[in-house]
């Protein structure tokens, strides 16, 4: 399986809520950076360090909150994702629409890093009154 077809089926697993799917992709040490900015900004270690810090923490933001690729860049062991985030922020009614970029490194068949690229300002606007 090529390591665009992994990051095809990661994101189809996802959208399904299938978290352990996403995370059986990862290496042990991934290291998966979110936006600074983003109301989940930083560093994250680990799958478990992922589950916790990112994927635990988006349900209570935002209601129905989906991640949908429109294009995927084969680099080989880097993939870059092109696509968009919604939902609706829980805190306050507003509806989330915003494009993202993410690049996602392999290493031996596992994502060894991930960098998200998002409109910080538009998703912290989803979240205030």
């Amino acid at each position: 399986m090529s390591n665009l077809n992994i990051i095809q089926g990661a994101y189809e697993a996802f959208a399904k809520g299938d978290v352990p799917s996403v995370l059986g992709i990862m290496d042990g040490n991934i290291v998966w950076k979110e936006a600074d900015g983003f109301p989940l900004a930083g560093t994250y270690n680990g799958p478990q360090g992922v589950l916790e810090g990112v994927f635990m923490r988006l349900g209570p933001l935002w209601e129905g909150f989906a991640v949908t690729p429109h294009e995927l860049i084969d680099g080989g062991d880097t993939i870059v994702a092109l696509g968009q985030y919604s939902g609706k922020a829980l805190a306050t009614g507003k509806s989330l629409l915003v494009d993202f970029a993410h690049i996602w490194k392999f290493q031996d068949g596992k994502v060894i890093g991930f960098v998200q690229y998002v409109d910080t300002l538009i998703a912290q606007q989803s979240l205030t009154a």
